[in-house]
This record gives structure tokens, C-alpha cells and sequence, in this order.
């Protein structure tokens, strides 16, 4: 992996430093075709826990290997790198497609609609592998869909570890509309 800066990471990790984990709106996000529902909010977490393996994880449902994840953020993003850690045995989804502030993508949609990015996988379950954005075009992310249409060969498959590296976004949108509010006083209301 290399980083988007001029130093050496092994050195001095800059992988928590770029992560966008504590941004994502963790409550809000779902998936479609998951066997287990809800279980697609194990697969974000620490850039550190990427390889913890113990505990809940994605799969889809048996005999189809197709997921799509609705993944939003509680401050814009700028998006540089996603990283997944797939599951072993053909598991691994083979194809990652992303959309980029569409709120209510479906089947349907995923296959017919242009990606504003696609990557086509390797088996990762090192958890150093990361896919570089098109970085011009992920900025001013609120929200990300990921679709992955294909395992490499299984029945289902299975993520560990989602993360995407990146930089927030220096106000939240609620705050950036109290601000528009404010440059326009009313002025009867200021004495």
C-alpha cells in the first residue's frame, strides 16, 4: 500500500490517522441480501480491529453472492482509498461498484446504472490492500452505496472488514445550515 503523503507508513501508521470509521453513521447503514439482518454494521470498525475475526461479520444469503451496501456519514468526506478483508474458500466478493450520494439504490439499479467507480477484487485477508478512488470524484461524500455483484466462485459471500481513508469535512451539515441561516439576520431581530 502506499500512502498519499511523503513518508513511510510502517514507520508511523497512518492508517487510523486517514480513517473515516468514526464518521460513518453507523445506525443508518444497511444492506440488501444480507443472511443476517443488521450484521453489516460488524463489518465497520478500527483500522486496528480489521483483522479481529472472533466476532459478527457480512454474508449473503445462500446460493446468491450479490450485497449492496447504503453506507452514509455524519460529516462530508473525501474518500481516497477503501480497503476489504473478504471471507476464504471463493468467499470474497470479486467486484466492488460505488455510487456516490444516492440514497435509495436497489438490485435493479446497481446492475443498470454507471458506477462512478468499479474495481475488479483480490482475495485480501491481510487487510493491506486498498482500492485508490478517483479521487476528484469522492469529494463531498454524504453517502457511499457498494455494490458487490459477484463472490470468486462461492455461494455466498462474506466481509470481515470494510474501511474507507480519507479526510472529513470541517462542519457537519446541520451546522452548515444554521450557518447559512445566520448570514441572513433579520435585522428587527438584533437591536
Amino acid at each position: 500500500m502506499a500512502c498519499l503523503h511523503d513518508h513511510s507508513c510502517e514507520e508511523h501508521d497512518c492508517s487510523a490517522n486517514w480513517s473515516l470509521y468514526k464518521y460513518i453513521d453507523l445506525p443508518k447503514v444497511s444492506a440488501l441480501n444480507e443472511a443476517v439482518p443488521g450484521s453489516v454494521k460488524s463489518v465497520f470498525k478500527a483500522w486496528e480491529q480489521r483483522l479481529d475475526f472472533s466476532g459478527e461479520h457480512l454474508v449473503s444469503n445462500d446460493g446468491d453472492p450479490e450485497l449492496l451496501l447504503y453506507i452514509p456519514f455524519s460529516p462530508d468526506v473525501k474518500i481516497k482509498s477503501i480497503a476489504i478483508v473478504g471471507g476464504p474458500d471463493g468467499t470474497s466478493p470479486s467486484k466492488m461498484r460505488a455510487f456516490v450520494n444516492r440514497e435509495s439504490i436497489d438490485f435493479s439499479d446497481a446492475q443498470t446504472m454507471q458506477a462512478i467507480q468499479e474495481w475488479d477484487l483480490v482475495e485480501n485477508f491481510q487487510g493491506v490492500l486498498e482500492y485508490q478512488t478517483r479521487y476528484a470524484k469522492f469529494q463531498g461524500v454524504s453517502s457511499i452505496t457498494l455494490h458487490f455483484p459477484e463472490s470468486f466462485g462461492g455461494d455466498t459471500s462474506r466481509i470481515h472488514y470494510i474501511g474507507f481513508k480519507g479526510e472529513a469535512t470541517q462542519l457537519k451539515r446541520d451546522v452548515v445550515s444554521t450557518i447559512v441561516y445566520e448570514l441572513r439576520p433579520n435585522p428587527s431581530e438584533h437591536k
